[in-house]
């Protein structure tokens, strides 16, 4: 036998790191967007006009699911290919643009920031693309998989950038909950 490992034994390898990495990015972006209301339960996002290519409401969890399930898989190929030039880069900007995407929920929705969430898409997009090269280096498969992922990105930036042409005054639409109280 001159193989180290048979095809199936790397197949399993491939299929530990997914079992840990698709629940672990599922999980972690579930919570990013409990952290705060969002979408319909926020209501200062419900107060907003809205670019006419937004989707319904329904289309993001599912998009956000299939989008981190195809993450997951991602990151668990380039986590199993052990001794492959780049491999620490290329998780450390998966890493990167993955803490930038976890932070955009309560960004966005939490504090109200329209234009600092927009430049975090655009710097989340720049990461991705340069992830998405270090990965190609190691696995091509892992990088066609981060494709949907920055087509969204770029899609939720043009949403973004509509919601501030909108609402210029997007940061004050809702005062904060100091505000609201009712003088006795």
């Amino acid at each position: 036998m001159s193989e180290i490992a048979s095809k199936g034994q790397l197949r399993m390898s491939y299929l530990r790191w997914a079992i840990v990495t698709v629940p672990l990015i599922l999980l972690l972006g579930f919570a990013s967007g409990r952290l705060v209301p969002s979408g319909s339960e926020n209501v200062w996002y419900t107060a907003l006009a809205k670019p006419a290519l937004t989707p319904p409401g329904w289309v993001f969890p599912v998009a956000w699911t299939t989008l981190y399930i195809l993450l997951g898989l991602a990151v668990a190929m380039i986590a199993d290919a052990r001794g492959a030039r780049g491999r620490g880069t290329a998780l450390g900007l998966f890493a990167l643009q993955f803490i930038g995407n976890l932070a955009w929920t309560p960004l966005f929705f939490g504090a109200h920031k329209v234009v600092a969430a927009l430049v975090l898409i655009v710097l989340i997009l720049l990461v991705t693309i340069a992830t998405t090269f270090a990965f190609a280096r190691i696995r091509k498969a892992a990088a066609w998989l981060l494709v949907p992922y920055m087509v969204w990105l770029s899609f939720a930036g043009m949403l973004t950038l509509g919601i501030h042409q909108l609402n210029p005054d997007a940061e004050a639409l809702v005062p904060g909950s100091a505000t609201t109280q009712i003088p006795l």
